[in-house]
């Protein structure tokens, strides 16, 4: 397994005190506590009305700190992609290798999926999947993995399970977020505070297919702007 980067570990260093300061990402410290900081001098008030003044043709603004009391699975980003390259991964008996495009402009995302027991490679090639695609990069034996394709899972009487891919519509394009119907529209956390919140964890049990085989979260319809986003048989299954 590869070391960190620095930029990893920046993450986790920020991502951590984040979550000691139960900030949402990105939230100002001073905001947050509703204080008004340390008062400021006449002077450094004029500094501040000059700025102002100089920077009047400045319209950039800050981004807007996630908001931490929207639903959990809002805080998640699923991205339409289609699987681009798969291959089996040399040292794993489970896992596939692939290349998914999200339409993304650093091209496609690399990803490990344990579906080996469940798809050929000719079945993976050329699927559209959901990725998740915030969550933070991880090692699997030796091959980094950038998010996850979501599944649905039912067990058989046999004792084994059946597992097939959540796809989006064939309408829906590359790279776009799914939204849930009836919640407010995502406002994805960063990949380190998805981690230390364990917020894919806390989404999981909510997470299942409906009687029409469509995905959901607690009853709310994973949606896309070409339809809902669902498995092929499985009805009542859990996603994962």
């Amino acid at each position: 397994m590869k070391a960190p980067t620095a930029i990893e570990l920046l993450e986790d260093l920020i991502a951590d005190l984040e979550a000691k300061l139960d900030l949402a990402p990105g939230e100002d410290p001073a905001i947050a506590g509703g204080g008004d900081g340390p008062k400021k001098s006449k002077k450094q008030e004029g500094k501040k009305q000059k700025k102002k003044k100089e920077g009047k043709t400045n319209n950039k603004k800050a981004p807007a700190a996630a908001d931490p009391n929207l639903p959990d699975i809002c805080k998640l980003e699923f991205k339409v992609g289609c699987i681009t390259k798969v291959w089996v991964h040399p040292d794993a008996d489970k896992l596939y290798c692939e290349e998914i495009d999200c339409g993304e402009e650093g091209g496609p995302r690399h990803i490990a999926s344990g579906l080996r027991m469940h798809y050929s490679e000719e079945e993976m090639l050329g699927k559209r999947v959901l990725v998740v695609a915030n969550l933070k990069a991880k090692n699997l034996v030796g091959f980094k993995s950038h998010g996850m394709v979501l599944c649905a899972a039912q067990s058989k009487d046999d004792g084994s399970e059946k597992v097939e891919f959540i796809e989006p519509p064939e309408g829906a394009p590359l790279g776009e977020v799914v939204t849930f119907e009836g919640l407010p529209p995502p406002a994805p956390f960063s990949g380190s505070q998805v981690e230390k919140k364990k917020i894919f964890q806390a989404c999981v049990p909510d997470l299942k297919t409906d009687d029409e085989c469509v995905g959901t979260w607690n009853g709310h319809k994973f949606m896309t702007s070409a339809g809902p986003c669902k498995g092929r048989t499985v009805k009542g299954g859990a996603m994962r």
